[in-house]
């Protein structure tokens, strides 16, 4: 039996990050993982979507390459190239991270791990043997995999989930999406770059972004060509002679069908220790995921969870902050009593990034709040670009000007909403970010020209506009 002061399940970004870390701290750590090392993230999420969103961001590109006197006969989109590309990308940074596992002196056990008693587990590797390890603490990070809703049809071929999506060869003319959440707007924007006809079943668009977001986005949907029922759900997929039919039905009743060739579930995740038997360990766990305390501990104070599995926030970035957190309280007995900003990003056309609350949020917190925008068609480097869709918002106490949240549509937001998160983690004011000099042009401008909106002196914006940012 091996024997290790820590044992890891699950090998995504929570569970690698928190081997690497508990490696620095000098404790002796065992990493399990069944499928690939990089979990869903990796192998089926953030990695694999970013590198066909790169293609999808150069394939409109070269649409308006004519704008910057870059003349095309003509080009085609081929998707097995950009899958192959897409498999690239994945396997060199799975291997970037396979190095870093060995790097640090990790024993990596490749191999699906369930619990016998509380310290002890059970894993059988991919040759079908048996290895048996004892550990003092265990940490469960085995992530999340897509949720299947009971709706009827949805076990037709061509009705696929998001990791089947990742697979196809053929790219689909028609596409219905269920769901509107990060997953499936992400898909519908790729997709409908790549030249599929894209049409998107909401219940509610994006829940978590600002309204201001939320009101501006459908218009933006619409110039792109991707068919959007909001306030809509999916209610029954059917075959017919040209494909699959999705039935919905809206808020007044009416009944939606769209005909398609691929029907994509998009309707969210679940955390997934389905196999662990965790019934073994004695850890009682929820009807939404594990439940831990603020150090990540379980009812049995040795075994800890952390990622997806907590059902909460299921982010990659939360996934390894907490991995750190909580190995560092492993070995140290304590942790950040702060709870950190979480910055989002929703990687479509153009992008969306947000970082604390929103305006409503603030508002039913019990804040009296103040709000400055700025549109990316006033930013210099914005039209330069070419890429002059979307706006700043930022969110602050009127009573003391701290900034609550920040909230971007447009170019890279991805990229400047970093700014944004560590002010809201310092609880800066805003008078911070306007006295800070931003460099020229730049698109981080933006963020400096909606921070001094809020209070009224904005550079670049005429007086009369304040009000009607983002409309």
């Amino acid at each position: 039996m091996i024997e290790k002061e820590l044992a890891i399940v699950g090998g995504g970004p929570g569970g690698y990050v928190a081997a690497i870390r508990a490696a620095q701290l000098g404790i002796d750590v065992a990493l399990i993982e069944g499928n690939k090392l990089g979990g869903t993230c990796l192998n089926r999420g953030c990695i694999p979507t970013k590198s066909l969103y790169a293609s999808a961001e150069l394939a409109d590109k070269l649409k308006d390459a004519d704008e910057f006197g870059i003349q095309l006969e003509a080009f085609s989109f081929n998707l097995n190239k950009a899958m192959s590309r897409k498999e690239k990308v994945v396997e060199q940074v799975v291997k970037g991270v396979e190095k870093l596992i060995k790097d640090n002196s990790i024993l990596y056990i490749e191999g699906y791990a369930h619990f016998i008693n509380s310290h002890q587990l059970k894993i059988r590797t991919g040759e079908g043997t048996d290895i048996l390890l004892s550990a003092k603490n265990i940490i469960i990070a085995t992530g999340s995999v897509p949720s299947s809703p009971p709706i009827p049809g949805s076990d037709f071929p061509g009705v696929i989930d998001s990791d089947a999506l990742l697979e196809l060869t053929d790219l689909p003319k028609r596409m219905v999406v269920a769901g509107s959440g990060v997953i499936g707007m992400e898909f519908a924007s790729i997709y409908n770059s790549f030249g599929s006809e894209i049409t998107v079943i909401s219940s509610t668009l994006l829940k978590r972004v600002d309204k201001d977001i939320v009101k501006r986005l459908p218009v933006i949907l619409k110039k792109q060509g991707i068919k959007l029922y909001d306030g809509a759900r999916a209610k029954e997929i059917s075959k017919t002679d040209n494909g699959l039919l999705m039935t919905a039905t809206n808020k007044k009743g009416e009944t939606i069908q769209v005909e398609a060739d691929i029907v994509l579930m998009a309707v969210g995740r679940r955390p997934y220790y389905d196999n662990l038997q965790i019934e073994h360990s004695g850890v009682i766990t929820g009807n939404n995921g594990i439940k831990v305390n603020q150090f990540f501990q379980t009812n049995v104070p040795h075994i800890y969870a952390i990622g997806d599995v907590l059902g909460g926030t299921m982010l990659a970035h939360v996934a390894s902050h907490q991995g750190v957190e909580c190995v560092e309280y492993i070995s140290r007995g304590k942790t950040k009593e702060k709870f950190p900003v979480v910055p989002d990003c929703i990687f479509i056309s153009p992008q969306i990034a947000y970082a604390g609350l929103t305006e409503d949020l603030a508002i039913e917190k019990g804040y009296v709040v103040k709000t400055g925008k700025f549109n990316f068609a006033a930013n210099g480097k914005a039209v330069a670009m070419g890429e002059t869709t979307g706006f700043v918002k930022v969110v602050v106490d009127s009573k003391n000007n701290q900034i609550l949240g920040v909230h971007i549509m447009g170019p890279h937001a991805s990229d400047l909403i970093h700014e944004a998160s560590l002010a809201i983690s310092s609880n800066m004011k805003i008078e911070a970010i306007c006295e800070t000099i931003h460099a020229h042009p730049t698109l981080s401008e933006a963020f400096h020209e909606a921070s001094l909106n809020v209070l009224d002196v904005a550079l670049h914006l005429s007086p009369s506009k304040k009000n009607r940012i983002g409309e």
